[in-house]
């Protein structure tokens, strides 16, 4: 569902900024992989309806960021390069305590209808995924000597990531998935920031099991009042680091 949304119509206007958006997010938090092959030109402008020199002149922009990759010839095709991920402390600095206050209401209020809409909507087949990414974090963070390493770190954001993707995505909703994708590009990293290493994977790990809980359960407001305190308890951590960074 979560790749579904990434491939779905883009809006009509400013469509080569949506698609540069679009397919940027979706490289950013994982669900277009690292050397995966993008579909053709024609049948990748047919999913997103746009013209084919709209999608080219898309990855164009998208080459030019070093996020992807056209080869010519046999097997040939555009192909995905993850860039390298910028320091999120870096990231940080450059947002005030009242912007990531902001940021935090409005993803709030994302997560916690996509996790009610969840509750209500899933199937069992779309809940799985959630247990899945749950059990590999697990298992990331019990590994000794990975787990507070740089690596595993990294990581286990792009796994909590993954993990709220797909909460949006058994939601049935292309546009509240798109939404959560586009949060989880723009501030997904920096709201694992307070919480790196195992010490924070303990701290959500309740969480998030208490929202995929609720979830299968099918009790919508106990999933949204979750997904909520889970984004805005993270949300006070990020503003708290933010403003140690000043001393």
């Amino acid at each position: 569902m979560a790749r579904l949304a990434v491939f779905s119509p883009v809006d009509s206007t400013g469509r080569v900024d949506a698609v540069v958006r679009r397919l940027a997010d979706a490289i950013a938090v994982g669900l277009l992989a690292d050397g995966e092959q993008l579909p053709s030109e024609a049948e990748l402008a047919g999913r997103l309806g746009v013209s084919t020199v709209t999608l080219r002149e898309a990855l164009m922009a998208l080459r030019q960021q070093g996020m992807v990759e056209t080869r010519r010839g046999r097997g040939g095709g555009s192909f995905v390069r993850l860039p390298a991920e910028l320091d999120p402390l870096a990231r940080l600095r450059a947002f005030a305590a009242d912007e990531l206050r902001d940021f935090g209401d409005h993803y709030a209020a994302i997560a916690g209808t996509a996790a009610r809409l969840a509750a209500e909507r899933s199937l069992p087949s779309d809940v799985a995924p959630l247990w899945r990414t749950l059990d590999e974090m697990d298992a990331v963070a019990a590994a000794p000597e990975t787990a507070d390493s740089g690596e595993a770190c990294a990581r286990l954001r792009r796994l909590d990531g993954r993990f709220h993707i797909e909460v949006a995505a058994a939601s049935q909703s292309a546009r509240l998935t798109q939404e959560e994708i586009r949060l989880q590009a723009d501030i997904g990293p920096l709201l694992w920031l307070p919480h790196e290493g195992l010490s924070g994977h303990d701290e959500t790990a309740a969480q998030h099991r208490a929202i995929a809980g609720a979830v299968e359960r099918g009790d919508g407001e106990q999933a949204r009042a979750v997904a909520e305190r889970h984004v805005l308890d993270a949300t006070r951590h990020l503003i708290e680091l933010r403003l140690r960074l000043r001393e």
